[in-house]
């Protein structure tokens, strides 16, 4: 089972300057929230802060080891305002209503 560690050790080789902090939002090692707070992510667009992480999960994602990842990636001065919000990927029934989006494999 993957644990919160090891996201956040996976994280740091993508994001050396990173403050990580996941966590575990079913207790079962698969689906994460983590929140990736660093310097370097100044005048960098949202997706391009993320896409490398992404791409840096994907044979993970793939194998099933990991199904899930939120991530919040920010500034340390986005983080200061942002406060502590944790999204959950297929609700946690606090009344999050929102689409799940699942790619099907090619054939």
């Amino acid at each position: 089972m993957v644990t919160t560690e090891w996201v956040e050790a996976e994280v740091a080789i993508v994001v050396s300057d990173a403050l990580v902090e996941a966590i575990d939002l079913n207790g079962t090692g698969d689906h994460f929230h983590v929140r990736v707070i660093a310097a370097s992510f100044d005048g960098v667009r949202p997706l391009q802060r993320q896409k490398p992480i992404l791409d840096h999960f994907k044979p993970h994602i793939a194998s099933g080891a990991v199904h899930a990842l939120d991530l919040k990636c920010m500034t340390p001065q986005q983080a200061d305002n942002a406060g502590d919000t944790t999204f959950h990927p297929h609700g946690d029934g606090s009344g999050f209503f929102g689409i799940h989006i699942r790619r099907t494999d090619k054939e």
